[in-house]
């Protein structure tokens, strides 16, 4: 899909690519010198014109679901994760500011000493106006993921893509860290990704994506540069599309 056709995106960040490295968990879950990084590589995507949005997840400090699981009740968990993309969210954002990208945090959960609230209407202006929009706390209420929080957004904001940056450079047809003869596809669609089940994102994410026609683009956001390179249609990544236009090439 060439880049011409994009001029607004949002970044899909998960929470651990801001972690530091470290064995036996004992990197920082915010790693200011990481976090430095990624901010430079949406500093050169947004200095080539782009409009872009970004939702980062709070893996890296909480993660609700696992949480759930040891017995805190689902719903109080899944607000603990919340926070915990306020957090990263406004360390992207000091990040950003840093290198001189004015920027903007919208929560979903209105916390008006630390950020804005969500209002559809001034991320719009927001963009219009050349600035970074960081959208945090998910969709606002427990039971979804921020992979939904980045769909939604997407769409309510009109973005051209979705672009999910992780620490592998496309869709595989089996995990490529565990099966060493897995292949990327270049291309597939919606419905192949939810048939079989290929943990691109979480399934209503994906049908968010696929009603609205939003095309989502994985690719690896620890490679340096290769956020920009995506766009202009030289790195590597997998483009998951509808099914017209796209035919699960390997």
């Amino acid at each position: 899909m060439p880049a011409a056709s994009f001029k607004r995106v949002l970044l899909k960040l998960s929470g651990e690519v801001l972690m530091g490295s470290g064995e036996g968990g004992g990197g920082l879950a915010i790693d200011p010198a990481v976090t430095a990084r990624v901010a430079q590589e949406i500093a050169d995507v947004r200095a080539q014109g782009y409009e872009l949005c970004v939702v980062v997840g709070g893996g890296n400090i909480f993660r609700g679901i696992s949480a759930a699981a040891k017995g805190i009740e689902r719903a109080t968990a899944d607000y603990m994760g919340m926070l915990a993309t306020v957090m990263n969210a406004l360390a992207v954002q000091n990040a950003l500011e840093q290198i001189g990208v004015e920027t903007r945090v919208q929560s979903a959960i209105p916390m008006a000493a630390v950020c804005e609230p969500f209002i559809r209407r001034r991320a719009e202006r927001h963009l219009q106006k050349g600035r970074v929009v960081i959208f945090a706390a998910g969709v606002g209420s427990p039971y979804f993921t921020t992979d939904s929080g980045a769909a939604l957004r997407a769409a309510e904001m009109k973005c051209d893509a979705l672009f999910k940056g992780t620490s592998v450079d496309g869709v595989y047809d089996a995990d490529p860290k565990k099966v060493a003869g897995a292949r990327r596809y270049d291309t597939i669609g919606f419905g192949a990704v939810l048939s079989q089940d290929l943990k691109v994102m979480d399934a209503s994410a994906v049908a968010l994506c696929r009603d609205n026609n939003i095309p989502i683009v994985v690719f690896n956001i620890r490679e340096h540069g290769n956020f920009a390179a995506v766009l202009a249609g030289q790195g590597t990544s997998t483009i998951v599309q509808a099914e017209e236009m796209a035919d699960a090439r390997l």
